[in-house]
């Protein structure tokens, strides 16, 4: 039997080309469990594996996804059984190992999770590993005390993928939101999904020598890095958190101790590739629970696999907004 997938190649001179082709079945890598996929979607890390790899293939020939869910098709594991949806994230799926641009995927067991009730896979690709690393971030916030009542929640970053999802879950939760973007055309679209005001990327992008400055966010996910999150953490009130979840604008971090040993500020690491299972199953029921479905409809731009060598290059310019979903059978 054959299937489609968008196969990523490299030539001699080290440069690489995707296209879609028609594959062997016995041509998947090693697992448990074989899933017939449905959806996937569109990540940063995606766009590097799309383009250059960035360091994260391995080997090639090579199928990217990091994302993707399905139905169960066989599965050597008594956790699954044929007919059970799942969905993926993480593990370096899609890097490391055959990922979901493609009609079938095979995987360890392990790295799989049971789709969340109230959730279509559809809805779960809508949402990937962007919308699980924001629900990360939120539940770690909330795990240090962060309450509607204490105030402005920033998220910077936030016409991607995470600020996107963050922004809708957090106003759902009775949280005022600010967002930070450096694309005016999209503040209709975030006020949409929750956002109470619009903070230019400009105020925030500029560092200043002034370690603290007036204390103004009750809490913050930030997607950037860089200058902006140094800035942001002089700018968090007493004992409030910072959720670090990316480096779009940076891995230096320009900053000082000052935040944290005069104002108690914390700053909150946020990994979604390694969680384990328990963790997985905590977040995808938060999201099917909170995040509401209508706004997630209005974040989904749809694609088939022939549309990823060039979403691949537009995610890694920053000119993708919301949520790319994935379907792979059409």
């Amino acid at each position: 039997m054959t299937f489609k997938a968008l196969i990523v190649e490299k030539n001699e001179d080290g440069a690489t080309t995707a296209s879609v082709q028609q594959i062997e079945e016995n041509r998947l890598p090693e697992g448990d469990v074989t899933v017939a996929v449905e959806y996937s979607t569109v990540n940063y890390k995606d766009g590097l594996c799309l383009t250059t790899g960035g360091g994260l293939v391995r080997a090639y020939p090579h199928v990217p996804g990091i994302d993707f869910a399905g139905t169960v098709e066989t599965s050597s594991d008594p956790r699954y059984k044929p007919g059970d949806k799942v969905v993926l994230t993480g593990w370096r799926v899609g890097e490391t190992h055959w990922g979901g641009y493609a009609q079938k995927a095979r995987v360890k067991a392990d790295w799989l999770v049971p789709l969340a009730d109230g959730l279509t896979t559809r809805q779960a690709m809508a949402i990937g590993t962007a919308g699980f690393t924001a629900m990360l971030a939120i539940l770690a916030l909330e795990d240090h005390g962060l309450k509607p009542e204490q105030g402005e929640v920033l998220v910077t970053g936030a016409g991607g993928g995470v600020g996107s999802v963050a922004t809708a879950v957090l106003a759902k939760l009775g949280y005022k939101v600010a967002v930070v973007t450096g694309r005016p055309e999209t503040e209709p679209y975030l006020r949409d999904l929750g956002a109470a005001r619009i903070v230019p990327r400009a105020e925030l992008a500029e560092t200043v020598k002034r370690p603290l400055e007036t204390e103004t966010w009750a809490g913050c996910i930030d997607a950037v890095g860089g200058a902006m999150l140094a800035r942001v953490l002089g700018q968090m009130r007493y004992g409030a958190s910072v959720a670090a979840v990316g480096l779009a604008g940076g891995a230096a971090l320009p900053a000082t101790v000052i935040p944290f040993i005069l104002r108690g500020v914390n700053l909150l690491g946020i990994d979604s590739v390694m969680r384990p299972y328990a963790d997985r199953v905590r977040v995808w029921q938060r999201l099917a629970a909170d995040l509401p479905k209508h706004k997630l409809e209005a974040m989904i731009e749809p694609a088939t696999l022939a549309d990823l060598p060039r979403l691949g290059a537009a995610i890694l310019k920053g000119q993708v907004k919301g949520r790319i979903v994935v379907d792979v059978n059409a």
